[in-house]
């Protein structure tokens, strides 16, 4: 499933975009998720929940991908 995040600001944190794709239900499955080196972002995994995702972001997590848009 592919899911286009479009940009409020000028970022979005890695957590919160989980959230708003709807892959996971809570700030604290993001994290565990993200911690267990389930989540990657432009190919290469990521372990911190607050890396800002900026236009131009690819996020992967569980067959699922997020484009994060302006």
């Amino acid at each position: 499933m592919e899911t286009v995040i479009k940009l409020r600001e000028e970022y979005i944190k890695l957590g919160q975009a989980l959230k708003a794709a709807g892959l996971v239900d809570s700030g604290v499955d993001a994290k565990f998720v993200i911690n267990d080196g389930m989540v990657s972002v432009n190919g290469q995994v990521e372990l911190q929940r607050g890396k800002k995702l900026t236009a131009g972001d690819k996020v992967e997590y569980d067959g699922n991908v997020i484009l994060i848009e302006e």
